[in-house]
């Protein structure tokens, strides 16, 4: 169990409900002077039970704020062209200010070309190569959600950053990668020195009990355990996994990459699983929403 006097839970559930009572305020500001209702658009390609799960939770998380929302449903036979000239469609409507599209997508169409045919200015999950042009540039940009969250913990946290090292397991696009920008700008947080790791690096183990911080996107429950963390590391665990437990009453339980119990014991900040980075993901979303109504980003 996680003893309460050394180790300090990062609580993304009830963060999420601060930021996003903030996100409604400023929504019913923005609108009393006259501006728009934010309008945040999803498409979702096919059945797939985990997608399902995060797109209903964006579209309740729009109501919770004051957003408008549209869903758009596909079947998974959707041809790659449809689906792009769907995409266009939402990029020339003049009401929508932000959309994504849910991954991942049936085989049969190109993840790259979907995420390249999304106007940058409505690109609100941070996904197109201009928005990670301008990321890397340190030039204002969406910021994918789920490092976005990361980074609205480590802040509301007060958890130093610059000059420690920061150790970053997995390289994806959507986490890893930029995550390991986010760290290493001049900014706050920031001004880690940063090593990306991935499932090439030899001697995991001697690099992670290095990290003052250390960030696993893996997708391997419980990968990373209590002999390879260092003592009163920071440890975010963004990895979630459906792990069959007839025990429970859904039967199956959600674990993280991190083997929670024991690397508590050695940690002086980690997040829950759920209850972590999750519920930032989502809130994350909203943020780069209004900015895109507002014309924050891009002026």
């Amino acid at each position: 169990m996680v003893s309460e006097s050394t180790t300090v839970l990062l609580d993304g559930k009830q963060l999420s409900k601060e930021v996003k009572e903030s996100i409604a305020r400023e929504v019913e500001q923005w609108k009393s002077s006259g501006g728009k209702t934010p309008h945040l658009a999803a498409i979702l390609v096919g059945s797939d039970g985990a997608s399902e799960t995060y797109v209903n939770h964006k579209v309740k998380a729009c109501e919770q704020v004051g957003f408008k929302s549209t869903l758009k449903r596909f079947d998974s036979s959707i041809t790659e062209a449809e689906l792009l000239n769907e995409i266009s469609k939402l990029n020339e409507d003049r009401d929508i200010d932000g959309f994504i599209v849910q991954l991942p997508l049936p085989d049969h169409i190109s993840s790259d070309k979907v995420i390249n045919a999304i106007d940058p200015k409505k690109d609100v999950d941070g996904f197109h190569p201009e928005n990670v042009g301008r990321l890397t540039l340190n030039l204002p940009a969406y910021i994918s959600a789920t490092p976005f969250g990361i980074m609205q913990l480590l802040k509301r946290y007060d958890i130093e950053t610059s000059g420690k090292y920061c150790v970053i397991l997995g390289r994806s696009n959507i986490v890893g990668r930029p995550m390991s920008i986010l760290m290493s700008r001049n900014t706050n947080p920031g001004n880690a020195t940063v090593t990306l790791c991935h499932s090439r690096t030899t001697d995991l183990r001697s690099i992670t009990k290095q990290a003052d911080i250390l960030i696993v996107a893996l997708g391997k429950p419980e990968f990373v355990t209590a002999d390879m963390v260092k003592e009163n590391a920071v440890v975010i665990d963004v990895g979630i996994t459906r792990v069959s437990d007839e025990s429970a009453k859904r039967g199956y339980r959600l674990k993280g990459d991190v083997k929670f119990d024991e690397v508590a014991e050695k940690a002086a900040f980690i997040t829950p699983v759920p209850g972590g980075v999750g519920p930032m993901t989502v809130t994350s979303l909203l943020a780069n929403t209004l900015q895109a109504c507002k014309k924050e980003i891009y002026k």
